[in-house]
């Protein structure tokens, strides 16, 4: 039996005769099949006989098939005769086994090695309880012996993972965990994980455990842990990748400790010191929170004020001494020098010749001391008579100093004219009275006041030093009613200016009862085709505003020369608009009037004009228009345009454009699509009308500026009408469908409405080209008894195919049980007329700094087009680079589009990011603020 083809026998499988054995068993070929032709199988076992059992020195191992290559299985026995592979319970055939033989030589023994080959299809056609086996069966002398079962396997990993690691978000030290769910598979897939497609070896870092169920986890998160991490699944078949997770580890920024208290900024008085610490233990990162709470802390202080030392009177003259000297002492007593005051200049002592020089040491006889006494004793009284006259002609001369030279106090003095209602001290100016026009009392006293530019705290010392060219100008009540600024203004010199009326004002001349005809009542003044208001501007600039209408004009500091002066006026088009519509464009803005047209400006100023709008450069072709002498209209620029002639920034509410020319400017709009937008205001008012039972509602759709919702108030306020409902914002389409308007739930067996009437459609057309006229529907609603008083329905205003809106009314008719609804918020802007650093958030230092750093060219790119980019100024750049000063353009665009808010803050962060500045803006502005705040304070005795 040296060979397989030996032991088996003949071809048809005879029976072979084992002398040794006593039996015979069936040959090999009858035996290696999963059964013979006549169903007889290889018997188990063999009966015992001398030698020893086949021992396996390889057993067939667990397999997996890989696409469509069949695998081998293999075994080895010592001493073995035979060995064949039975697969499911069933024997092998013998020509599929492939068979060697060798001998040991160590043992001496036969060792038989046999392997077979499996293939996919056997085992796809195999269907049993368990999976695919196949096991070795060797004999020898002494009998058979098996091997371990082998299962083999098709190998296969699908493509989808079962879950996907999820990005995170982590505070630093945070724990971090990203599930991971590799695609089923024979075998099971192993899992890697990837950073930044870089394998981690969680062997060498400690942090990083990715044993628990193929989950990764960063126990403490770190700041180098931010990154894309993919789980990479891999079996013998294929390999797989997930989808990459973003891992954030951010970090909530934390104070640093408080600086001290500085000094307390004033010398002498009462003033504040701060301290103030910032957001960098540590700095906010990759998104993290900012630090809440103040940033700086004030408290207020108190100097004392130095006093410097003077002398006291001289004391007498001491004897005259041997050496024909005398002496006199003064001490610095007077007061004495405190709290760092200056010590008393000059000497203590004084010493002096008591003869004249006639003093003659070592006198012999008496009649020569009595000689020299004599001397002394006459010059001793000629000095006295002589000190005599003269403090008597000094004491005579304090009298008379006013009527010798009364021109060396005019300087001091000005003469000006106020109202008072009480009595009592007449030099005493309170700003709480309460003026009186019918008496008019004339006062000459000092005036002793500072120029409001400075910035320094007034020293007491100042209050008493006389200005000779300062003039005050008082106001009375009256224009306090018209808007006015209660502050005195202060004019430092004459300013000579043109006026649009041809009149030359002078400022120190000019009284409030000779203002009224250029001051503006804004109660009486304004008519139905025009709003106006006007404000006197000079080289310090200032801001023009025309109060609940959006409509503002920005006149920078420098832009008029100094020595002039300019009365602006500013105006809103209140009738029929002169700007007539071409084709599909739209009227998007009033009619806006600035001037005089003549007027020259050597710096872009800032027109603010509300607009209707929802800005979309896909949906709008927005353009700004300005009317000619001849009363035509041409188009200044596209908003999307690049021009160095002016500038348009367009936001959300309002456009700001900077101009050098004055004259009458409107936005207008052309839709591109359908999906373009006008923004329209809806509000709903009520009143009673003649008949007692029936009640008025009114609901408008007017664009949505507040110039248009002003007209409707004041229509309204004229008719009775009372606000019922905050108004909504509605988005209509220029899809050219209509709007209807209907009113709903009205409550039965209280209320009813005529029939057909509770709906009503305006046409397209009408809606969307309604920027002269309101447009409004009227409802009339009827009570069934008088003791009805409270009305309670829903107004609905919808477009058809578009957007809609609910107003819920719920009022009481009865005026005195209403609830009063606010037109307008508070704006900031109280006064039409704002001039000087008042008008301005930045101020003006500040402002100048910021200019000499950012328009000097920078070659890291941290100049003016940084700063724009900052402040959200990504266009037409080249506007900005034709002007002297682009940053000073810069932060007149700014201060045009924060008048309400006066954001600093966002300012500040602008500049901290782009590197130039090492403290926050809004801390340095409000120092500054706060230091001619308390200036003014000083001033009016507060």
């Amino acid at each position: 039996m040296g060979t397989a083809a030996a032991a088996g026998g003949g071809a048809g499988g005879a029976r072979r005769w084992l002398p040794w054995l006593g039996l015979c068993f069936w040959a090999a070929g009858a035996a290696a099949g999963r059964g013979t032709d006549n169903g007889e199988v290889l018997p188990e076992s063999i009966p015992s006989a001398p030698g020893t059992l086949p021992h396996f020195i390889e057993e067939p191992d667990d397999a997996y098939i890989i696409k469509s290559n069949p695998i081998a299985l293999r075994c080895k026995a010592r001493p073995a005769m035979q060995i064949f592979f039975k697969c499911n319970g069933e024997w092998v055939h013998q020509n599929e086994h492939v068979s060697e033989e060798s001998l040991d030589e160590s043992s001496g023994l036969k060792v038989r090695e046999v392997f077979i080959n499996v293939t996919r299809q056997q085992v796809e056609d195999f269907h049993g309880p368990e999976d695919y086996w196949c096991q070795c069966v060797a004999w020898s002398h002494l009998g058979t012996s098996k091997s371990r079962k082998a299962s083999v396997r098709i190998a296969y990993l699908r493509k989808n993972f079962e879950q996907d690691p999820q990005g995170r978000e982590v505070p630093i030290e945070g724990m971090i965990v990203l599930h991971c769910r590799p695609p089923e598979g024979v075998p099971a897939a192993e899992v890697e994980w990837l950073k930044n497609e870089e394998p981690i070896d969680s062997e060498q870092d400690e942090n990083i455990d990715t044993r628990a169920d193929h989950n990764l986890i960063i126990r403490q998160a770190r700041l180098s842990d931010s990154g894309n991490y993919t789980c990479m699944a891999a079996n013998i078949v294929a390999k797989r990748r997930s989808l990459s997770a973003t891992v954030v580890v951010y970090v909530n920024g934390g104070w640093s400790s408080w600086t001290e208290w500085s000094a307390c900024n004033v010398r002498c008085g009462r003033g504040w010191q701060k301290r103030s610490r910032t957001c960098t233990n540590p700095a906010p990162l990759n998104g993290g929170a900012f630090c809440e709470g103040m940033s700086v802390q004030k408290i207020t202080c108190t100097s004392l004020c130095p006093v410097d030392g003077s002398w006291e009177v001289w004391s007498e003259w001491s004897v005259c001494s041997p050496e024909c000297e005398h002496l006199r002492i003064r001490e610095c007593t007077a007061p004495p020098p405190r709290n760092g005051g200056k010590f008393c200049e000059g000497l203590s002592q004084e010493s002096e010749n008591c003869t004249d020089g006639l003093c003659i040491l070592g006198i012999e006889n008496a009649s020569d001391i009595a000689l020299y006494s004599g001397l002394g004793a006459a010059v001793v009284a000629v000095a006295v008579l002589v000190i005599g006259v003269t403090l008597y002609r000094r004491s005579q001369s304090d009298y008379g100093v006013d009527v010798i030279d009364s021109s060396a106090l005019t300087g001091g003095f000005q003469t000006f004219n106020f109202k008072t209602v009480r009595q009592g001290n007449s030099l005493l100016l309170n700003s709480s009275m309460q003026p009186d026009l019918t008496v008019s009392r004339t006062y000459s006293g000092p005036i002793c006041l500072q120029d409001p530019l400075d910035k320094e705290l007034m020293t007491e010392a100042s209050l008493f030093n006389p200005l000779s060219d300062i003039k005050v100008k008082v106001q009375s009540s009256f224009m306090v009613s018209l808007g006015v600024s209660e502050r005195a203004e202060y004019h430092g010199k004459n300013h000579s200016g043109t006026f649009p009326h041809g009149n030359n004002r002078s400022f120190s001349t000019m009284h409030p009862r000779n203002k009224t005809p250029y001051i503006q009542n804004l109660s009486s003044l304004p008519t139905r085709t025009e709003l106006r208001t006007t404000g006197v501007f000079g080289h310090l600039g200032g801001r023009l505003v025309m109060p609940n209408t959006g409509v503002s004009l920005l006149i920078p500091h420098g832009a008029i020369p100094e020595e002039n002066s300019w009365e602006i006026y500013m105006s809103i088009n209140q009738g029929e608009p002169s700007l007539q519509s071409d084709g599909s464009e739209v009227l998007l803005s009033p009619e806006v009037t600035c001037g005089p047209p003549d007027m020259i400006v050597t710096t872009p100023f800032a027109l603010t004009i509300p607009h209707c709008a929802d800005v979309s450069s896909e949906h709008w072709n927005i353009h700004l228009k300005k009317r000619t002498q001849q009363g035509k209209w041409e188009e200044v620029m596209s908003v999307e345009d690049e021009s160095t002639s002016c500038y348009c920034l367009l936001d959300p509410f309002a456009c700001h454009v900077l101009l050098d020319s004055f004259g009458t400017y409107a936005l207008t709009g052309e839709p591109i699509t359908d999906c373009a937008v006008k923004q329209l205001k809806v509000a709903v008012f009520g009143c009673m009308s003649c008949n007692s039972l029936d009640y008025n509602l009114r609901v408008y759709c007017v664009d949505n500026t507040p110039w248009a919702f002003q007209e409707v108030v004041s229509d309204e306020r004229h008719q009775g009408g009372q606000l019922l409902e905050e108004p909504k914002l509605l988005h209509f389409k220029g899809n050219t469908f209509s709007l209807q308007i209907s009113v709903l739930d009205i409550p039965p067996f209280l209320w009813r409405i005529k029939p057909f009437t509770a709906c009503q459609e305006v046409p397209f057309s009408r809606v969307w080209c309604s920027n002269w006229q309101p447009l409004h529907c009227a409802f009339s609603l009827e009570r069934y008894t008088p003791t009805t008083t409270q009305l309670s329905c829903k107004i609905c205003i919808r477009q058809l195919k578009g957007h809609e809106q609910i107003l819920q009314v719920q009022t009481s008719i009865l005026e005195s049980e209403r609830e009063t609804i606010t037109f307008f918020a508070q704006e900031d802007s109280t006064f039409p007329a704002q001039t000087g650093p008042k008008a301005f958030k930045i101020p003006y230092s500040i402002r100048q700094r910021i200019c000499a750093t950012f328009d000097t060219p920078n070659a890291k790119g941290k100049d003016w087009q940084m700063l724009a980019q900052k402040n959200s100024i990504n266009r037409n750049l080249s506007y900005f680079a034709t002007q002297s000063s682009p940053s000073a353009v810069i932060l007149n665009l700014w201060e045009a589009r924060h008048q309400h808010d006066g954001d600093l803050d966002s300012l500040a962060c602008a500049l901290e990011e782009i590197g130039r500045t090492h403290t926050k803006l809004s801390n340095i502005a409000e120092s500054q603020l706060d230091e001619a705040d308390f200036n003014y304070s000083r001033q009016n005795g507060l």
